[in-house]
């Protein structure tokens, strides 16, 4: 059975618009700007046909977008994103991929003043205020790998830190952007081969490199996505300082991480990474072909540059994925971290990573709960000061909503509800996109 073509996952047929929707509790009239959630759809003629089974990473992308002003949520529409390309060169990546070939489904983001659909195998797609595809977007002509679905913006300097994987060499190379969106650097990183590398971190001066025994196996070209678990590669953390540079590899035990929560350096020179953890036992649960539930937990790496050595800790034993936090927190120092509790019915965690506590929102009936992102109160100076929007899907496959709850009593429950016109796919991640940044 492809979990992925069925209930909440299951892909909705056509383009569509709405208009006032209603709103059930109070929108903070703050919220001036768009959430845009990215996800594959799989389509008849898309990378995946719908009912011919597939892996549910490989699915064209759709975005979904809701448009918040004063109080009102005035739109809601969602767009496949346009990924067929038949004018133009070729971009051509070392291994000789078309990089324009590829799914855009699995992120968004704004930098430079453009919104940018992304997926790791591929460019970058840009897309317009209205959700429609302009093209795919290479820096300009300057950027020749794929590019990370899992960049970061350093909230003082704006700078964008990405990579890009090849199946060839030079297998990951790192890139950054200045703030106005000018690609400024390109260096390749040495790796001994190529892994599914989907997440990074940085800090105020560290990349950290995650190189995990999820690696490229060719035997599996054309039946799956061609990556495979193997222990026998190892795993390792890598410090590289952000001007480039020597990489400083620490092993740790095998494991596999889709998601950073954040890293930042403490007063003793140490580096603390905070992600969510699978074994690799989990891991084999999740990348079956029937995908059976996995556990994650959030764990933390304390790793130390003088001595070469991380430590790892368990930070909780609740089964959560999709971290997030205050973006002006990226790589600095932070408290919070905002997590989907994976058990029972669904809902909301808020980590304080200092004191090791938590508080948590549960859904009363059972519901699929996305991704959470902060929007940060431009009056609150508390790092909590904001809200988090994320799409909740009722398991009975019934219309979605888009969810509102105020950041700093996540106990309290939702503070508003968007009612959506339909259905909204589970998907992967969203962002805000303020009305001021446009």
């Amino acid at each position: 059975m492809n979990f992925h073509l069925n209930g909440v996952f299951a892909p909705v047929p056509d383009e569509i618009d709405a208009y006032d929707l209603e709103v059930v509790g109070t929108l903070p009239p703050e919220l001036d700007g768009r959430y845009i959630r990215n996800g594959p759809n799989p389509k008849l003629g898309g990378v995946v046909p719908a009912g011919k089974g597939g892996h549910w990473f490989a699915g064209a992308g759709m975005l979904h977008g809701v448009r918040l002003s004063a109080g009102r949520a005035e739109w809601y529409r969602n767009r496949w994103i346009d990924t067929s390309v038949s004018d133009g060169e070729p971009v051509t990546g070392a291994d000789g991929r078309d990089l324009r070939r590829t799914v855009a489904n699995t992120h968004l983001i704004e930098h430079g003043g453009s919104l940018l659909a992304l997926c790791e195998a591929g460019l970058p797609y840009e897309i317009s205020d209205d959700l429609e595809t302009k093209g795919a977007y290479d820096f300009g002509g300057r950027l020749r790998t794929a590019m990370t679905a899992h960049p970061k913006t350093d909230p003082v300097s704006g700078e964008l830190y990405f990579y890009g994987m090849s199946m060839t060499r030079p297998y990951l190379t790192f890139h950054v952007a200045d703030a106005r969106g000018d690609l400024i650097s390109s260096l390749p990183v040495d790796v001994p081969a190529p892994t599914m590398m989907h997440d990074f971190a940085i800090t105020e001066h560290y990349v950290i490199w995650m190189d995990l025994p999820v690696v490229f196996d060719r035997d599996l070209l054309g039946r799956s996505l061609p990556f495979g678990w193997n222990e026998q590669y190892g795993a390792r953390l890598g410090l590289m300082p952000r001007t480039g540079g020597p990489v400083q590899w620490i092993e740790i035990d095998p494991c596999y991480v889709f998601h950073v929560g954040n890293a930042r350096e403490d007063e003793r020179g140490r580096v603390l990474l905070d992600a969510v953890r699978y074994s690799g036992a989990e891991f084999g649960k999740f990348w079956s072909p029937d995908s059976r539930p996995a556990a994650s937990h959030l764990h933390r790496w304390t790793i130390d540059p003088v001595r070469g050595t991380a430590t790892e800790r368990q930070l909780d034993d609740r089964n959560v994925e999709f971290p997030s936090l205050n973006d002006h927190h990226v790589g600095r120092a932070n408290r919070y971290l905002y997590a989907v509790a994976a058990d029972g019915n669904g809902g909301l965690i808020k980590y304080d990573v200092r004191s090791d506590t938590a508080d948590i929102e549960l859904l009363p009936t059972e519901h699929h709960v996305g991704e959470a992102v902060f929007v940060p109160s431009r009056a609150g100076l508390a790092e909590d000061a904001g809200w988090l929007i994320n799409i909740v899907t009722p398991r009975d496959g019934s219309a979605s909503s888009l969810v509102v709850s105020d950041a700093t009593d996540l106990a309290g429950g939702p503070i508003a509800t968007v009612r959506l016109p339909r259905r909204v796919p589970a998907g992967f991640h969203g962002s805000w996109i303020p009305e001021v940044s446009r």
